[in-house]
């Protein structure tokens, strides 16, 4: 069973000339960053039977991990291929056996794209299980990930890349650049940092560095804001996991840089064996209020997230009157989290986007 570790930091003593409310929001800003970094989801690996060389052990025919929500395939593929080569392939096979060759597959036969990070991965078999498996819960499901690898013949039309880092990180920053143009209408915070900024990111990525990592984003990334005052603080010592890199602090920034003063939040929704949508989503309405998970998924979905009645009037024997029940068929996962609806965009843009910048939002369906 392999495990990545996380990284340990220590507490910063800097003192920080912005109010008692900005620190409270750096607070949970980094702390639900922290928890989506260290994120990690099972697979269990096993090497398609045709495509064993003669000579292996079939003994040994899984190879289980926890690999980072944030990673990609590319990245853990050294990894796998030791475990192999130590204790599955004989010395020749190993020596003939191609790393440009090898592509994975789901157990229902879904090719898995490279650029895709692993947790995405992870949330869209998911809610694809979901569609598939009777009177399913999510509970359930919980499982690891069982990928069948494939040492030869990849279908290159499905899989959009090559599987090498660099091939990646490429699309990495791609990403990167589209969702800085969706949040700004331009992608001047990411052109504007310095080459070895860039590739800091995705050193930050390869090597599982939450710090190294952040230490440019914070740069890019809008802060979460605080759009409701009313948050409890954090507590007296917070651990040490929970601070922020003392040069992501907001010190001094402007609410321009708001997670609610953007144009529009980046954000894909997935269906279960469905097409992939992506729209304009804006912090706000119209009215000034929050634009929350409800109204969007309404918007684009609305058979499955129907919206919801609204409350009688109030009465004397009930003077705050609630909206009456509605059924639920379907429901939301963000970086595999059962997302509630009245979640707010700005928010899940600024604490739970992936590393590459978008929100993703995997709907799945309920089976009653």
């Amino acid at each position: 069973m392999s495990s990545y570790g996380t990284t340990r930091h220590q507490h910063s003593p800097a003192a920080h000339a912005f109010s008692a409310k900005d620190r409270v929001t750096d607070y949970h800003t980094t702390l639900f960053r922290r928890l989506i970094w260290d994120g990690t989801v099972p697979l269990e690996i096993r090497i398609n039977p045709k495509h064993l060389p003669a000579n292996s052990d079939r003994a040994l025919e899984s190879y289980f991990m926890q690999a980072p929500r944030v990673s990609y395939l590319p990245l853990i593929l050294p990894e796998i291929r030791r475990f192999f080569t130590d204790l599955v392939f004989d010395e020749q096979s190993a020596k003939d056996i191609k790393d440009e060759d090898w592509w994975f597959e789901t157990v229902d036969g879904t090719s898995l794209k490279w650029h895709w990070p692993i947790g995405l991965i992870y949330d869209n078999f998911t809610i694809s299980q979901s569609v598939k498996t009777p009177h399913s819960n999510l509970s359930s499901m919980v499982a690891p990930l069982r990928l069948m690898l494939h040492l030869a013949s990849p279908p290159t039309e499905k899989l959009l890349l090559n599987h090498s880092p660099e091939a990646c990180k490429q699309s990495f920053m791609g990403q990167l650049k589209e969702a800085d143009f969706i949040r700004w209408g331009n992608t001047k915070r990411i052109t504007g940092l310095r080459q070895n900024e860039q590739d800091g990111l995705w050193e930050g990525i390869k090597e599982h560095n939450f710090d190294d990592y952040w230490r440019v984003a914070s740069k890019v990334t809008p802060t979460s804001g605080s759009h409701r005052p009313q948050s409890p603080g954090p507590p007296p010592s917070s651990a040490s996991m929970h601070t922020r890199p003392p040069s992501a602090e907001p010190s001094g920034t402007s609410d321009r840089e708001g997670a609610y003063n953007v144009r529009s939040v980046p954000v894909r929704l997935y269906l279960p064996d469905g097409p992939v949508l992506q729209g304009l989503v804006p912090p706000l309405l119209e009215d000034g209020s929050p634009y929350t998970l409800a109204t969007y998924l309404s918007a684009h979905v609305p058979l499955l997230f129907p919206a919801r009645p609204p409350a009688p009037p109030p009465s004397r024997t009930n003077p705050n009157p609630q909206p009456p029940a509605a059924p639920e068929p379907a429901y939301a996962l963000v970086q595999g989290v059962v997302t509630p609806l009245d979640s707010e965009m700005a928010w899940l843009g600024a604490c739970m986007a992936g590393a590459d910048g978008w929100v993703n939002v995997c709907v799945g369906i309920i089976n009653n």
